[in-house]
């Protein structure tokens, strides 16, 4: 005799699912003690919005889904923002919700809510098992639907009359394992038509997306761009699908490669607002697109494709430069193009290097994030969110393998800093105890989800947080300015919208757990908090750095949201 909550566990472990994040109480206590029982490991959060995002990050990682596990009604809610993040990022997780008792439900129940449907349009998969006897078959549909096609959340609603039922052994559906996602393979057809397509190109680009390094991708990409000489761009997410450090990275000149190119060979990205939908004025407005998608919807949209191929990135590249070499085609590093990629790359560099060579205080991002660099190990995993922070972080902060770098991503979500920082370091765990990771936080990002610092302690993950304080979003205020606006009438009147207070010591926080953090406001205090802080590998470290309020970053020829209906 078996009830709800064993079974639950049971099923979950028979998946293979080994993580559940969440946050306990009514109706889920028991079975997070089952879940435990059944050789689950299980982190408690302090939001359940962190805890999807975790275990979303976790998926994407590992291309295993995590188990995000809620209590019912608000606990729910809570979560469907992480739920609708990894649906548009195309992350799988599982999120599990407890809800009120069947016989309770539409006499007003405790947190009653209609979960299955309040959950429906931000996952794949919405249901509620009808029995306990059930409850196998559908986490085996979550988690297949969760991680086949187009990854995504799926949500599983337990009411506690279905966690508390018991049923004989014998009732219990078997349910063998999910089998890994099985590989798309391209039309041939097609691949001679995008081969024809790039052989007659003047100026090729490749831009390798968030789907190749999630598609294990990086070995056929890199014969594809060492073989082929061809540029290459990587979207956020993209980076180290490729090197960031090989010659053939143009991220320094992406706007020219952008605008000129005539023929876009697309990897596993979307043609959304963060490529600026495919369109002129960012992109040249007779630019072939070859478009390589395992998600057939996500073909032509946007912008008709000159080649639409649907597959996973990995086969269709590895055929595709075997083609390609046949032709012997290759991209004349002396030739016109990339001269002239290479020229608006030296610009930029230089722009960088000038402004990351300014040591005065207060100091800028450019120079921050060059400091950063040069004493953070090599092939860190770096976690990112804030708006500044993010942006011109990606462009120092480099990286040389796949799926190393965790930002706010395609819905540009913030508060999932802290909370991918979690999941990468239960990653490294598994797989590079040495590996560190960084979370690189603007000050207003960190104010969402900052108490996960006490996750990070409870369970011993030694996270690097680096606060890019500038009062404020976007920019803030300097102290004194602050203080002068603030008496100066109501606070609710005359504090700018985009203020945060001035110079908080956010690494105080760390005194709360009888550590020390470090406020840093020259080039030297980053350089000695982040070698004390890579000594530290049983819990967390926070790094506070003050930089200039009104800091900026390199003029954009373009809006950095292009209008659509341009």
């Amino acid at each position: 005799m078996k009830n709800g909550n064993q079974i639950m566990a049971e099923a979950l472990k028979e998946q293979g699912l080994n993580y559940v994040f969440g946050i306990m109480g009514h109706p889920v206590i028991e079975l997070a003690m089952c879940m435990q029982a059944a050789g689950m490991e299980y982190l408690g959060f302090r939001n359940e919005q962190a805890a999807c995002y975790a275990a979303q990050a976790y998926g994407y990682l590992t291309r295993k889904p995590a188990v995000v596990l809620c209590v019912s009604g608000p606990g729910v809610l809570h979560a469907i923002g992480g739920m609708a993040n990894a649906q548009v990022n195309c992350w799988p997780v599982l999120v599990l919700g407890g809800s009120c008792p069947q016989d309770h439900e539409g006499i007003g129940g405790f947190q009653e809510w209609p979960q299955v449907e309040a959950c429906r349009p931000y996952c794949k998969y919405a249901a509620r098992p009808p029995s306990a006897t059930l409850i196998p078959m559908h986490v085996e549909k979550a988690v297949r639907l969760a991680t086949y096609g187009r990854p995504g959340a799926a949500y599983l609603d337990l009411p506690a009359t279905l966690l508390t039922q018991n049923v004989e052994d014998d009732k219990i559906m078997k349910i063998a394992p999910c089998p890994p996602p099985p590989l798309t393979y391209p039309d041939m057809r097609l691949i001679k038509e995008a081969v024809d397509v790039l052989t007659a190109a003047k100026k090729p680009l490749v831009i390798v997306g968030k789907g190749a390094a999630y598609g294990r991708a990086e070995v056929a990409v890199r014969e594809l761009i060492y073989s082929t000489g061809a540029p290459f761009l990587p979207t956020p997410m993209g980076k180290g699908v490729v090197p960031d450090t090989d010659e053939r990275c143009v991220s320094s000149a992406r706007t020219a490669a952008l605008l000129q190119s005539d023929v876009v060979l697309l990897l596993g990205a979307r043609l959304n607002w963060m490529l600026h939908f495919g369109r002129p004025p960012r992109f040249h407005k007779a630019v072939k697109v070859i478009q390589i998608d395992l998600c057939a919807e996500e073909l032509h949209n946007s912008v008709p494709s000159a080649v639409a191929i649907q597959s996973d990135v990995a086969p269709a590249v590895e055929i595709l430069t075997n083609a390609l070499k046949s032709r012997k085609w290759h991209v004349d590093r002396r030739g016109a193009w990339w001269n002239q990629l290479t020229t608006q790359a030296e610009k930029n560099k230089k722009f960088l290097h000038r402004m990351s060579s300014d040591t005065s205080v207060p100091l800028n991002y450019y120079t921050v994030f060059k400091h950063i660099q040069d004493v953070i190990p090599t092939n860190s995993i770096i976690c990112s969110e804030g708006a500044n922070t993010m942006d011109i972080g990606r462009t120092v902060l480099l990286n040389d393998l796949p799926r190393h770098r965790l930002d706010a991503g395609t819905f540009g979500t913030m508060g999932v800093g802290l909370g991918f920082a979690i999941a990468a370091a239960l990653y490294c765990k598994e797989i590079a105890s040495k590996k560190r990771v960084i979370c690189v936080e603007g000050d207003s990002a960190f104010g969402f989800s900052g108490m996960e610092i006490e996750t990070m302690f409870r369970y011993k993950l030694p996270v690097i947080i680096i606060i890019v304080n500038n009062n404020g979003i976007y920019g803030g205020l300097d102290k004194e300015t602050f203080r002068q606006v603030q008496s100066s009438g109501d606070p609710t009147q005359v504090t700018p919208p985009n203020s945060l207070t001035s110079e908080t010591h956010y690494e105080k926080m760390m005194e709360m757990f009888g550590r020390k953090g470090h406020f840093c406001t020259t080039v030297q205090d980053i350089q000695q908090a982040l070698k004390l802080s890579l000594k530290v590998t049983d819990s967390p470290s926070l790094i506070n750095i003050m930089i200039d309020p009104q800091a900026d970053r390199k003029e954009q020829k373009f809006n950095w949201l292009t209008e659509s209906k341009l």
